[in-house]
């Protein structure tokens, strides 16, 4: 089976946008659509908690004929139009959903962070993993977050394998990022968010991206978009990642970073697995 998944930053601005931005972003769901992927995972919607609009469901149908979808959505007390996820599937996948929650702090739990689809032999689970933020304010609630996303995975991996995916909004490695010396206090790089994904792995799973490619240095998924220039000089980080349970790992055929042209921000990833 072959699967995508990408953080869009706003379905609304890539499906709707008329910016140069907004092109690019369309360009990309092309790249995705012609991989002809079994599932299209996609972080960071921004959509409100009623889900997709009318425009939206027919640019979707238009663009994305092949698929069905679930969706979630922050919904209140946690902040509107934030956060959120959508899968896309094959429509001849047969699939039962979820959208669960597993305990986290503050209200991390209702901003649409996690959707779970069962198949008859696997998982395949997406997430949009809460950012530390401007000054690390979320650190602690993140840290309790790294755990209990764990706890879930590791459940799950006790029925099933599992395919894991998404932003995990953490460069594992000195690797994983162009300026390693300079980021040991920023989001996503710090200590605690290194050591948590470390023991997410320790649970049993494989990043699948360095199981096939090992110490491969300069392969990212994500240049600010604030600095013009991050692309172009490769000045990035890898904080999205397919994840697969031990038991599954000598299935993987390809995992890799997906070409999305001058389009800074998040670049989609690719699965190939024998399932």
């Amino acid at each position: 089976m072959k699967f995508i998944s990408w953080n869009i930053d706003s379905l609304n601005a890539a499906l709707t946008g008329e910016s140069p931005r907004a092109s690019l972003s369309r360009q990309v769901l092309k790249t995705i659509k012609d991989e002809d992927p079994d599932i299209i995972a996609i972080q960071e919607t921004k959509l409100s908690d009623k889900g997709p609009t009318k425009k939206h469901l027919e640019i979707l149908e238009e663009k994305l004929s092949e698929y069905n979808f679930y969706f979630v959505s922050s919904c209140p007390p946690a902040r509107k139009g934030y956060a959120g996820n959508m899968v896309f599937y094959k429509k001849d996948l047969q699939v039962k959903a979820s959208f669960p929650k597993i305990g986290a702090p503050d209200t991390m739990d209702l901003e649409g962070r996690i959707i779970t689809l069962e198949f008859e032999n696997f998982y395949f689970t997406q997430v949009y993993t809460p950012n530390a933020g401007d000054g690390l304010k979320r650190l602690k609630e993140r840290q309790v977050w790294d755990i209990k996303y764990g706890d879930y995975l590791e459940a799950l991996d006790k029925n099933k394998p599992i395919v894991a995916c998404g932003d995990f909004n953490v460069a594992h490695k000195e690797i994983d990022l162009a300026s390693p010396d300079s980021n040991h206090m920023s989001a996503g790089f710090t200590d605690q968010e290194r050591e948590g994904f470390t023991n997410l792995l320790n649970r049993g799973f494989v990043d699948t991206f360095r199981y096939l490619h090992g110490d491969v240095e300069g392969a990212y998924t994500w240049w600010a978009q604030r600095v013009k220039t991050s692309k172009i000089n490769n000045s990035g980080w890898r904080i999205d990642y397919f994840l697969v349970s031990d038991k599954i790992k000598d299935l993987i055929k390809k995992s890799e970073v997906v070409d999305s042209g001058e389009r800074q921000d998040h670049a989609p990833i690719l699965l190939e697995i024998g399932l």
